[in-house]
């Protein structure tokens, strides 16, 4: 059998979970024990087998189904072969935990929602294989409603569903510009596959034209600013596997999507084409770090991470669009292998931490950093495991985060060979605004992590918080286990990155990587860049060793045991220790125009003073809601020509029929 054959076998697997799901609605050890593990190994098998495909010929095939005269036409080759691993290997740890999670399911029957949860599965990676624009639209639609049902699985709270709404809204607000990218492609020819697309060369305005609708399309599903308001409203709101999946999965099938259409369907590539994504990356990555450092909400935090690591994808994408337009073969691949690192690395980490804010939630039913705190006593499977993630986005070796920001710096090194001298002056501007983000990302996680983990309890409640379950701990496992190896081990996966690169831009790394041993990556040169993690491990092990040694050797052995000194006040309480606001205040007041803040102030009156900072979203108030505003008045003015009168309906009739009369005359 083919790979392709494989991969529509475990389509048809989740599918038919799904509907044993909803054959056993309300059984739910059923679902969680059975169900779910057994989509857990499908996923795991769809990694597998693409794996073997990342490295063998490209398939086709042809699926009979959809309307008459047009069936679905699939492809697997190198780039939707390495997006089907993404997809399988972090969505196999995500289904573990999800069986252990999901116990009395999230308002919505636990068979319902395992059917929801395997057609978002089975969409996603028919979204990858679909090699056609309807079969395209039809894979992305059924990802956006499936995934709409997900988030508002809990549709009883009022506040969740119009984040679903929210979300729904955005994804086909996307598809739309996505649509509309496709027909350009299609050049007036009838034809709708993408074989066609690449055959065709386009002027370099409709070219353009079809880049940035792609652009707008795929950035509203991927969050990239000003269309990512549906983010953090969408992913507090899901259930925290189902947000792991949107956030770590669902946000890099819109990445694939903007990889396909800018170096596959498009045969030419504009220079400013790649200076637009870079800014457009920039902002989005700037963005999101901020607010995100200044969340109290742990979900929300997570959220606006999101954002700015879907920012620092794109920032790798539009400089390999810029190598690529000049000719720079070799830099483009550097610049796209950074990209890729980074997308795969953010599947792994990013839903280890989303999982693991589930576990803090369903031991203590708390989302607020202010209510949280100690719990590293109390869960510590979570709070090691945890630590993994956090210190993988904050971008810190021997972590797979720090390897894909490395690689990204290391591209923008060579800029300064690009034949523009405007960009030679702007893109370093670029690189130290990106080394602004690494460092407030670093920060924003030490204060996510610390507040929930470290410190006193806040709340006497959380003095009963329990570790996770053995499932949940498997899926942690499994995801913090892929943080660590992409970390370690960093030349089999750029090794599997350059089969991708060598079908975008016909040329790879991976020969010069793999020259200097596999225990040091050396992207270029070893006398110009290189890292070696295992040996910066061991140093580190060995240090630490060495210190805890001379420390025992000097107090020979002896503990002793005494309370601090504390300042002379032995007597502190967590009320004492930092909050998340005080945490992220030194933000709030260095990028106080980025925030739309409103301050409740306490009086000399009020027996329980507070003092409440709220934070805002300017685009939420000087885009989307004047949209609404308009909408809601254009509106109005339609509803008023239903009266519910048939003689108004007819006078409607007889006035269009006149003035129709006058323009024929």
């Amino acid at each position: 059998m083919l790979h392709i054959d494989w991969m529509l076998l475990i389509v048809g697997g989740w599918l038919a979970l799904g509907l044993a799901g909803i054959a056993a609605p309300h059984n739910t050890p059923f679902v969680a024990r059975v169900l779910f593990p057994l989509g857990a190994a499908l996923a795991g098998l769809l990694a597998l087998f693409a794996g073997f495909a990342l490295f063998d010929t490209p398939e086709t095939a042809v699926l009979a189904v959809g309307l008459p005269n047009l069936p679905f036409h699939l492809r697997l080759d190198a780039l939707s072969a390495f997006f089907l691993l993404l997809i399988g290997a972090a969505s196999a740890g995500i289904s573990i935990f999800a069986a252990g999670y999901f116990r009395q399911g999230e308002g919505t029957p636990p068979g319902l929602l395992c059917l929801e949860y395997h057609l978002f599965l089975a969409s996603m990676a028919m979204v990858v294989l679909a090699d056609d624009a309807y079969a395209f639209m039809v894979m992305w639609e059924t990802m956006a409603l499936s995934s709409f049902f997900l988030v508002i699985a809990n549709h009883r709270a009022a506040s969740i569903r119009q984040a679903g709404f929210l979300y729904l809204l955005v994804a086909h607000i996307g598809a739309i510009g996505i649509l509309l990218s496709f027909a350009i492609l299609r050049a007036n020819t009838g034809d709708y596959t993408f074989a066609n697309m690449r055959g065709h060369s386009l002027e370099p305005f409709w070219a353009s034209a079809a880049f940035l609708l792609a652009v707008f399309g795929f950035g509203a599903k991927a969050g990239i600013v000003p269309l990512h308001v549906w983010l953090p409203e969408a992913h507090p709101a899901a259930p925290s596997p189902v947000s792991a999946l949107m956030s770590g999965v669902m946000l890099k099938t819109a990445i694939y999507g903007i990889l396909r259409v800018s170096f596959d369907l498009l045969s030419q590539q504009i220079w400013w084409w790649g200076a637009v994504l870079l800014a457009v990356g920039l902002i989005t990555a700037l963005f999101g770090v901020v607010y995100s450092a200044v969340q109290t909400d742990m979900k929300r935090l997570l959220a606006y991470s999101s954002i700015e690591n879907i920012g620092l994808i794109c920032v790798g994408i539009g400089l390999g669009l810029l190598f690529k337009s000049y000719a720079m073969g070799g830099l483009a691949a550097l610049a796209l292998t950074a990209a890729l690192y980074h997308a795969i690395s953010h599947a792994f980490f990013k839903s280890l931490l989303f999982l693991g804010t589930g576990s803090v939630l369903h031991a203590t039913g708390e989302r607020s950093l202010g209510k949280l705190g100690g719990l590293l006593r109390r869960m510590p499977w979570v709070g090691w495991l945890m630590l993994i993630g956090m210190l993988a986005s904050s971008g810190l070796p021997p972590f797979s985060g720090f390897v894909a920001e490395w690689l990204l710096l290391q591209s923008f090194l060579f800029t300064t060979g690009l034949p523009n001298s405007f960009l030679n002056m702007l893109v370093p501007v670029v690189a130290a605004a990106i080394a602004l983000v690494a460092a407030l990302a670093a920060y924003a996680m030490v204060k996510f992590y610390g507040i929930i983990f470290l410190g006193q309890h806040r709340e006497p409640h959380l003095e009963q918080a329990h570790d996770a379950s053995l499932l949940e701990r498997s899926g942690l496992i499994w995801l913090g286990a892929g943080c660590v190896l992409m970390g370690l081990m960093p030349v089999p996966v750029i090794e599997a990155i350059d089969r991708v690169t060598q079908v975008l831009v016909k040329t790879g790394i991976a020969t010069t990587v793999r020259a200097h041993g596999w225990l040091v990556l050396a992207p270029t040169d070893v006398a110009r860049a290189s890292y070696a993690p295992l040996l910066f491990l061991l140093l580190v092990l060995g240090c630490t060793l060495l210190a805890s040694l001379i420390v025992r050797r000097l107090y020979h052995g002896g503990i002793r045991r005494a309370p601090p000194w504390d300042c002379g006040f032995p007597g502190q309480t967590a009320r004492m220790q930092d909050t998340s606001e005080g945490f992220g205040q030194p933000i709030r007041q260095m990028f106080e125009p980025v925030f739309r803040m409103s301050r409740q102030l306490p009086s000399a009156a009020d027996d329980h003073p507070v003092y409440k900072v709220t934070i805002d979203d300017h685009f939420w108030h000087w885009l989307y809601l004047p949209i609404a505003t308009a909408s809601h008045f254009v509106a109005s003015l339609v509803g008023r020509l239903q009266h519910g009168r048939i003689a108004i309906y007819l006078l409607y009739s007889f006035v269009t029929l006149i003035l129709l009369l006058m323009v024929v005359m």
